[in-house]
């Protein structure tokens, strides 16, 4: 059964359904720390203080603090820094953002009731994850190659010669045979003498351009834009000045883009020369580019307390439900490479990118919070954040039997997707992320001192656990990326050290915050095999990011 599954994941990994995996779950899921600067300030840890406009997207309990209406926004400027090291060579890159990260308000009812003093509703647009990121690096002494792991790919496959080559009547990459599945990826390195097929033409054995005596290196460079923009709606009040409750739905516009780059410098590689139907021994110089983009709407539902059993003393929680998005990719790959004194380039579907549309649950989130307030001058914060990422899911789009068939369009073999057993399209890919991915803590504490009644300072920290299980990390299983993109990269835990400072004069005020954030990262060209002696090119990468972050607004 485990290599009944080996092979269909494989397959699915390289097909024109360019089938999700669980690689992509994360990268839509990824945690961000984002906000005012006065909720930046304290690392976050609002969720059992609430009054902030951040609030009303962590405990939306937080609105019903609100005792008077505000309005306010928040910029950030993010100096990103990464470098890479693969034994002992290291490549540095860097980046300067400027951000919108929040806008809104709370307008406040007054009832006039000592059971329910008010009644709130909010309004704000925030910046929840960035996605901006930009790293490249160089790897020596190759002991494997890209090329040889498409080949293995093929072999896996049993694809024949006739599979993967282009004629007159038939297209590889659109085929009128009723197959199910394109293997884009295998094409793409026939196309371009990636891959060589030896002895029957029938039952090749496929073989790559690494072999014994061969040495080289390799680069690669990625780029990642985008974001996640929320825009809450909040309602909430407070009950006799000890409760306080909230509601908040958000509706999400989603925006992945994603730029990688690989290429390898070999010398004595075994080469397919078409001229001489032969393969020879020569240098080698190629590269592969991908290009993808995930973009689409969601919705999420937020439900909060906040209980003030004493003035010194307040306890929080919150409950996130997952964020259910429909979205739609699109995907192209091309390829170059020197050729005997000649450039050969090749583009997967004659360069016209193909496209998906699914439907991804992103995961819960549990938030717990208390909180000491000593006086007017001192406070001190704690959050405990649950995230689930196991329970992160793939589906089909809610159209999937609208043409009576198993396909969301007969003419479109990027998202023709078999029927899996149970009638899960994806079932595979969602079993990938509960063996790939764990879920994570997260742990915020924050404080803030008023130094007169008008000024103060504040100062954070965060700790965001791995969201990678050990297995996957230390190579001990074989990592299921999607399409023609086999590159990923596996994040470690990630730390934020944050400080601020705040004035306020009658309803006007303005805060300013300084974000740390530093987080490590394993980069991947390609899924090391675990039965293989030969490691796939890896890179250590770390990534620093400095933050000042201003916020200003007034209260009415």
């Amino acid at each position: 059964m485990r290599k009944l599954y080996l092979v269909l994941s494989i397959s699915c990994m390289s097909a024109g359904a360019f089938a999700q995996s669980a690689i992509d779950a994360y990268r839509f899921s990824q945690p961000d720390l984002r906000g005012t600067a006065r909720f930046m300030g304290m690392g976050g840890a609002f969720g059992a203080l609430g009054g902030d406009l951040s609030t009303l997207s962590q405990n939306p309990a937080g609105i019903g603090v609100y005792r008077s209406n505000e309005l306010g926004f928040t910029l950030d400027l993010d100096i990103q820094n990464s470098n890479s090291d693969a034994m002992g060579f290291k490549t540095s890159d860097s980046q300067t953002k400027f951000y919108l990260d929040n806008i809104g308000g709370v307008a406040t009812l007054r009832l006039g009731s000592s059971a329910m003093p008010n009644l709130n509703f909010g309004f704000t647009y925030n910046k929840a994850v960035s996605f901006n990121r930009r790293y490249r690096g160089n790897i020596p002494q190759l002991q494997t190659s890209m090329s040889n792991y498409i080949a293995g790919i093929a072999n896996n496959e049993e694809l024949t010669v006739a599979d993967v080559q282009t004629t007159e009547t038939y297209d590889p990459y659109n085929p009128t045979d009723g197959g199910i599945q394109a293997p884009w990826l295998a094409i793409l390195g026939y196309d371009s003498y990636l891959i060589n097929p030896n002895g029957d033409p029938d039952n090749p054995q496929w073989t790559g351009q690494f072999g014994q005596g061969t040495t080289g290196s390799a680069n690669f460079d990625v780029s990642e834009k985008g974001s996640v923009d929320e825009y809450n709606i909040a309602i909430g009040g407070n009950i006799a000045n000890v409760v306080y409750w909230g509601m908040n739905f958000d509706i999400v516009n989603f925006d992945y883009r994603l730029d990688a780059g690989y290429g390898e410098n070999l010398t004595g590689a075994y080469v397919y020369n078409p001229t001489g139907n032969i393969v020879q021994r020569s240098d080698s110089r190629w590269n592969m580019r991908n290009l993808y983009r995930a973009n689409g709407t969601g919705f999420n539902y937020q439900l909060g307390l906040i209980v003030k059993p004493i003035q010194e003393l307040r306890f929080g929680l919150a409950f996130h439900t997952p964020t259910w998005y429909n979205l739609t990719e699109t995907y192209s790959a091309g390829t170059n490479m020197n050729y005997y004194g000649e450039n050969i380039s090749a583009a997967t579907n004659d360069g016209y990118p193909g496209s998906q549309d699914y439907n991804f649950n992103s995961p819960w989130k549990v938030i717990a919070s208390v909180a000491g307030v000593i006086g007017n001058k001192f406070i001190i914060s704690a959050d405990y954040e649950w995230n689930g990422y196991k329970t992160m899911k793939f589906k089909e789009p809610t159209n999937y039997f609208d043409q009576g068939g198993y396909w969301d369009d007969p003419w479109d073999y990027y998202s023709a997707t078999p029927m899996a057993i149970n009638n899960d399209p994806y079932q595979y890919e969602n079993q990938d992320i509960k063996d790939v991915y764990r879920h994570t803590d997260t742990f915020r504490v924050g404080a803030e001192y008023r130094v007169t009644p008008s000024f103060s300072v504040r100062a954070g920290y965060s700790h965001v656990s791995s969201p990678v299980e050990s297995k996957a990390k230390d190579g001990q299983m074989t990592i299921y990326t999607a399409g023609t993109m086999p590159n990923y990269r596996f994040d470690n835990d990630t730390n934020y050290i944050t400080c601020g400072l705040g004035y306020r004069h009658k309803g006007f005020y303005i805060d300013l915050a300084y974000v740390y954030k530093h987080m490590s990262s394993e980069y991947h060209a390609f899924t090391n095999d675990p039965g293989s002696q030969y490691a796939s090119p890896s890179a250590k990468l770390s990534f620093s990011n400095s933050r000042i972050v201003l916020s200003t607004g007034f209260k009415f």
